[in-house]
């Protein structure tokens, strides 16, 4: 098969990877992918927001099948065009992608289809929503209605700083993402991911994940898209899943089938776990990032597979092999990140890494310049490594951190640490 992976970060790299230990696949092209990718694939300079242009250029390239790893994409009816001109897509919808394009419409699907999740308000306007701040009180919840790029979540421990969020949100700082607001009450417990195929009527979950979203250690800071990540999650235990699909993830799916928007791809399902119950924090519609990289260096060969299944309508006859192993990535960031950062500082020592089936350095967000692999982004590298326990993937990933050369970056010494 030829296949085309839209997008460019650490995410993408991991989903090139598994796919290029799938014999099946004969040629791998990714637009735009970045150094690392251009190590393994043919990269493409190509606009994926424009699903024509994406479209004529899977028929030129003889593509078999195009997975879409980011959300913008999605959201922008990308894979909708491209199903229009006889492509074989994973990814869903535009209307299915507004499962995570707007925090209002899941809220609004929850309610009807009576899964758990945090109680909730949605404003247009500044002062009604501060107005609620001060009659709920804090910590509380401040969400951008759109996409943010994983930002556009304010958990705010004092009143202040949730008025302070609403004036940044409806001011414009997330643009039209932030043009309305979902303020939720603060939910407690731990949080951890479940990732779910859905071929639009059977659903298939394929993992757990645990995401590290705050800059510093301890978890302290401001929020980023994520410092690291780790799998399986053990607080998501085999019980807690359980639930969460039969009381969350399955109500969810039979109402958007419902409403005539049936749901195709991968569902990242952000739960809060508190005694043993699982509430809805967030659906996204893609794979997470840094979750992905952990779960594809798990699944391997198997992932594409279980991609192509859920994309014809299979997903029934698929099953997922694991292995009783561990994974974990710690992410690379460039000194700055998640506030204003240089690009373009050179990182040396990546020749010298191993690159196999328990150890990978997943690209996020770099460039080839005169042969240097050079920083092009906040989050930079992802080192992941696999284990038979949790303890010796972490001992691994941050050996080979300890290996890279690149005073231009930072990066978390904790991750994994709930679970340690």
């Amino acid at each position: 098969m030829n296949i085309l992976i839209l997008g460019s970060g650490g995410r993408e790299h991991a989903l090139a990877w598994a796919v290029m230990q799938n014999p099946k696949c004969d040629k791998l092209i990714v637009a735009p992918g970045n150094a690392g990718i251009a190590q393994i694939a043919e990269c493409a300079e190509l606009d994926i927001m424009d699903g024509g242009l994406v479209a004529t250029f899977a028929e030129e390239n003889a593509i078999d099948f195009v997975i879409v790893g980011p959300e913008a994409p999605l959201a922008a009816g990308v894979a909708d065009r491209l199903r229009e001109a006889g492509f074989l897509v994973f990814g869903p919808s535009a209307a299915a992608a507004r499962l995570e394009a707007s925090k209002s419409f899941t809220k609004e699907i929850c309610d009807a289809a009576g899964a758990p999740t945090a109680g909730y308000a949605r404003f247009t306007q500044a002062g009604p929503a501060k107005d609620y701040i001060r009659a709920q009180g804090a910590p509380i919840v401040i969400k951008a209605d759109g996409l943010a790029a994983g930002k556009g979540v304010i958990v705010a421990m004092d009143e202040a700083t949730a008025l302070e969020a609403i004036d940044d949100m409806l001011g414009g700082a997330f643009g039209d993402a932030g043009a309305e607001v979902v303020i939720e009450e603060f939910m407690e417990g731990e949080e951890a991911s479940l990732f779910v195929l859905v071929d639009g009527e059977e659903v298939l979950s394929i993992g757990t994940a645990q995401d590290h979203k705050r800059v510093g250690e301890g978890d302290t800071g401001p929020n980023t898209g994520g410092m690291g990540a780790y799998s399986p999650a053990p607080v998501l235990s085999a019980e807690v899943e359980a639930r969460a699909m039969e009381e969350i993830v399955k109500p969810t799916m039979a109402e958007m089938a419902r409403r005539g928007v049936p749901f195709q791809g991968v569902l990242y399902v952000g739960l809060m776990i508190k005694d043993g119950a699982p509430r809805l924090v967030e659906y996204n519609v893609r794979f997470g990032d840094p979750e992905c990289q952990v779960l594809m260096l798990r699944l391997g060969a198997q992932a594409m597979d279980l991609m192509h299944a859920t994309a014809e309508g299979r997903l029934r006859e698929a099953r997922v092999n694991w292995a009783e192993d561990h994974a974990i990535t710690v992410v690379m960031a460039a000194n700055g990140y998640p506030g204003s950062y240089q690009k373009g500082s050179e990182i040396k020592g990546l020749d010298t890494l191993p690159e196999d089936s328990r150890n990978m350095v997943f690209h996020a967000g770099t460039a080839a310049r005169e042969g240097a692999i050079v920083a092009s982004g906040g989050r930079v590298l992802n080192v992941t490594a696999r284990g038979d326990s949790l303890a010796e993937a972490r001992d691994r990933a941050y050996a080979m951190v300890e290996a890279i050369d690149w005073p231009g970056g930072f990066y978390r010494r904790d991750i994994g640490w709930r679970a340690l």
